[in-house]
This record gives structure tokens, sequence and C-alpha cells, in this order.
């Protein structure tokens, strides 16, 4: 997967490849999926979300140059394997799932598989995690129709985000950064996502 979905498609960073290496995929892939844990594809895990397919994953962690240091919210935990990716790169996650049962699952997969730094909790994404920020970079992994106004405050100067926008069928990814109080805004793939549950997402 390394080799033939990552590096062959130009993720770079030697940080995020190793992480890469090291997560167990299939610890956060449904059992009756698990022989296609490694495809290059998404894969349903319940209650119509998906694990996103390990290219998209890599190319989203590269896009927020990870430090050691850094704190960073994760708005939608899914399984819990992207969480599991940062894990492997960053001081701690804070991570944010609106379905309770997609929530349990990943902080028990993560908890069994030994992410101490991982921080999850029931909740709507659309509003982040007031009482952890400011972030050093927020990676959103469902599609509101707008960047939330609340994430945008709780990242640091500086900061950087990765969201994609649109509606499905018409999503751009796209890299935020925080410059002198004001957002930089680019474009870098376009990708396909399940939209961002909660009615402030599509207002």
């Amino acid at each position: 997967m390394v080799r033939g979905q990552l590096m062959s498609r130009g993720v770079r960073d030697k940080r995020v490849l190793a992480a890469f290496s090291k997560v167990p995929r299939e610890e956060f892939v449904p059992r009756d999926s698990r022989t296609a844990s490694y495809a290059d594809q998404p894969l349903p895990i319940g209650y119509d979300q998906t694990i996103s397919q390990p290219y998209i994953v890599a190319f989203m962690t590269e896009q927020l140059h990870p430090s050691s240091s850094d704190r960073v919210l994760e708005i939608g935990t899914g399984s819990g394997y992207q969480a599991a990716v940062l894990a492997e790169l960053v001081a701690e996650i804070y991570s944010i799932e609106i379905i309770e049962p997609l929530a349990k699952s990943a902080q028990t997969t993560l908890q069994r598989l030994g992410y101490k730094n991982v921080h999850v909790k029931v909740g709507d994404g659309y509003k982040g995690w007031l009482e952890h920020a400011p972030f050093d970079a927020i990676t959103v992994t469902c599609a509101p129709d707008h960047v939330p106004q609340p994430l945008i405050d709780q990242l640091k100067e500086g900061g950087r985000m990765i969201i994609p926008v649109g509606s499905f069928g018409d999503q751009e990814l796209y890299l935020l950064e925080k410059k002198n109080g004001e957002l930089k805004r680019r474009a870098v793939l376009p990708v396909r996502f399940v939209p961002m549950a909660g009615e402030a997402a599509k207002k």
C-alpha cells in the first residue's frame, strides 16, 4: 500500500509514510471487509459512513505538515483510522464523532491498540472542541457546504486546516492557512466525502 498507492501518487513525507507502515488498517475495517483493508478504495463502516481510501488519508495528513508537538482537532472520527495515523505523528488528537456507536467503537479500537494521545467525544463537529482550542491543525473528514466559523476561530495563528467543502459529487478539498489573523484558502483536490451531519453544516 505505501509504495503502490502512496509513494507512487506523490506522498513524500517520510514521517507520514512511516505512520502508514505502522498503523494496522485492518483493525479499523469491519470484519466482512478485511480482505479489502489495503485496497485503494473507501470502505463502508456502517451508519452510511466510510473509511476513506488510504491515499486520501495520506494526502490530507501530509498537507497538514504534522509536527511532533502539534495538537490536532479531527472532525469525523469514523473508524478511528485517521486518528491513529495522526497519533503516530503529533502530540495530542481531539476527535469528534456525531454518531455515538462509531465514536465508542473507534475509542475501543484505539485504546486496545495503545493510542493514549487520542481523545474521542460524541458531539457536533461543526462546533469544534472549544475547551481545547486553539489547535495547530484541523482535519475534517466529512463535507459541509461551507467552512464552519467555529473551526476557523479554533485554528491557531499559523495553523492549517484541511477540509472537503460542497455537495456530494461536487466537492473540493481545501487547504486553509491562518496568517496574520486572515485565512488563505486553496483548492487542492476534487473529492467525494459523506456530508457533515447536523443542521448548522447546511446553513
